[in-house]
């Protein structure tokens, strides 16, 4: 098993990362988060991060507004390598990333989804299973590609539809595995007992 150094991405609360903040206390997760970034010059993933004696600093990302682009992406990369960062986690972060960054951490770059992806990839997925009629819905930990929500598939948890769901009270449920999965997807990296074949994850 080798020791992750991770590079955290977010824009918000920063409630997956704490996530990954406990397991590694817990000592359930062999890694080290080097590097906290944030677009947001005031977000909460900010605040945790220097909480827990993490660097975290604010990544302005202008003038693109959805993307992670130009010169903002090349400052990314150098901040990432500098703090010796081997793998980057995008944890809530809702900018695109783009071929640079994919290109400096091939496949070593893994989102966070609220959904079970294929389905209903990009925003308020939990309200489009809801409006769908889906009895199921979930979360998925995938590798980034060129695409959007579309890498390989690490980890998945299901959870189930209720009657009275509202999309505040299925998006809570589907937050409490999303913290749960995290953990569970960046172990299989640690591991390295995995293979990427295609679109798919071989974990062995």
């Amino acid at each position: 098993m080798a020791k992750l150094h991770l590079g955290v991405l977010g824009s918000g609360a920063g409630s997956n990362m704490q996530s990954i903040v406990d397991a590694i206390a817990a000592g359930t997760l062999d890694a080290e988060i080097k590097l906290v970034l944030s677009d947001v010059p005031d977000a909460k993933i900010l605040d945790r991060g220097r909480k827990h004696g993490i660097p975290s600093q604010h990544l302005d990302c202008a003038p693109w507004k959805t993307k992670l682009e130009g010169p903002a992406e090349d400052r990314c990369i150098e901040l990432l390598k500098g703090a010796g960062v081997d793998t980057v986690v995008l944890a809530g972060f809702m900018r695109i990333v783009k071929a640079g960054l994919l290109a400096a951490f091939p496949m070593r770059v893994l989102n966070i989804h609220p959904a079970l992806l294929p389905a209903f990839p990009g925003v308020h997925s939990w309200t489009q299973a809801l409006d769908y009629g889906c009895k199921v819905a979930g979360v998925t930990v995938h590798f980034v590609d060129a695409g959007t929500d579309s890498g390989p598939i690490i980890v998945q948890k299901a959870v189930p539809v209720l009657e009275n769901d509202t999309p505040e009270t299925l998006h809570a449920r589907i937050q409490v595995q999303e913290h749960i999965a995290f953990p569970e997807a960046l172990n299989v990296i640690a591991r390295g007992n995995y293979k990427i074949d295609g679109r798919k994850v071989r974990i062995f």
